[in-house]
């Protein structure tokens, strides 16, 4: 079993390549919910439903986001009437953020309700929430306090971050589902996504820093010099006062991995650390960076 920690885009990529080499029942996947939020009377969860659409065959990989060949009739409708959706929800990915909110309206947790809709989506891999508690990542910024989604989405990261907030009023707390798979993994593989808004609320779940650190993990750096592959990475480890670098990503992490890995083309000193190519631009390339990483569990 091999259990990845997720966010963004970058960990989907790894973790296609990694379907390559493992059965999807092989595979679990913690997931970053600290960017959910209910937006049109329907629950998103960007990063739960990315790991959705890929484990069932209809992610749109040319964005990394929603769902292939969906249509927007809704939302455009919904701007004509002057309802500010900022984010471009696809008719399809709407009803399954409807579906959600009906479970989680019906009592069920974001982990159940998961459950239930990887299910009817057929889904064999495990994808596990990071918590069942609420938990937001909010911007401070020009004096007021945003959450991520408008931060990013909205204003497309061009507006200035004077904090970075976590808003979680009753915890988080892994869920025993997640530590349960950690516990049962032969890996654990921090992805490359952003440390600060995907990596950083799954560690801040009380349970996950214990229990990796009984676990064999490994850390993708998603930064080659001082810029990540995609993405606002840079300024939000800028916001946090580090520099927007492997050597930062690998400090965050120091204490919980036992192999950093930075691109060959970073030209960052990191000692200790493994140097592949970890520009994921097709499917077989991260194929080949995923068996190199999955090898090194038997190594």
């Amino acid at each position: 079993m091999i259990t990845f920690l997720s966010g963004g885009t970058g960990t989907p990529k790894l973790i296609r390549g990694a379907r390559r080499h493992l059965p999807d029942t092989g595979i679990s996947v913690v997931v970053n919910t600290a960017e959910d939020l209910w937006i049109s009377g329907g629950h998103l969860s960007p990063d739960i439903d990315t790991l959705l659409y890929l484990f069932s065959g209809i992610l749109n990989t040319g964005t990394w986001w929603g769902i292939q060949g969906d249509t927007f009739r809704t939302h455009d409708e919904l701007l004509r009437l002057g309802i500010d959706e900022y984010i471009g929800i696809g008719d399809q990915d709407r009803a399954i953020q409807i579906a959600r909110g009906d479970l989680l309206n019906s009592g069920h947790t974001l982990t159940g309700a998961t459950r239930i809709l990887s299910g009817r989506l057929g889904i064999a891999a495990q994808v596990l929430p990071m918590t069942d508690q609420q938990v937001a990542t909010l911007i401070r910024t020009g004096g007021r306090v945003i959450h991520y989604q408008e931060y990013w989405v909205k204003h497309r990261g061009s507006i200035p971050i004077e904090e970075v907030i976590r808003y979680a009023p009753t915890g988080p707390q892994a869920t025993t589902e997640v530590l349960s798979a950690i516990e049962a993994s032969d890996m654990v593989i921090i992805g490359p996504s952003n440390p600060v808004t995907s990596i950083l609320p799954i560690l801040e779940c009380e349970g996950i820093v214990p229990a990796l650190m009984d676990a064999f993990v490994i850390a993708v750096s998603p930064f080659i010099g001082d810029a990540p592959v995609s993405g606002p990475a840079g300024a939000l480890m800028r916001a946090r006062g580090l520099s927007p670098d492997s050597r930062s990503c690998e400090i965050l992490y120091h204490d919980l991995i036992d192999l950093f890995v930075q691109d060959i083309r970073d030209p960052v000193d990191v000692p200790g650390s493994l140097k592949l190519d970890t520009l994921m631009t097709g499917e077989e390339q991260s194929a080949s960076l995923a068996k190199v990483l999955l090898a090194s569990t038997r190594s």
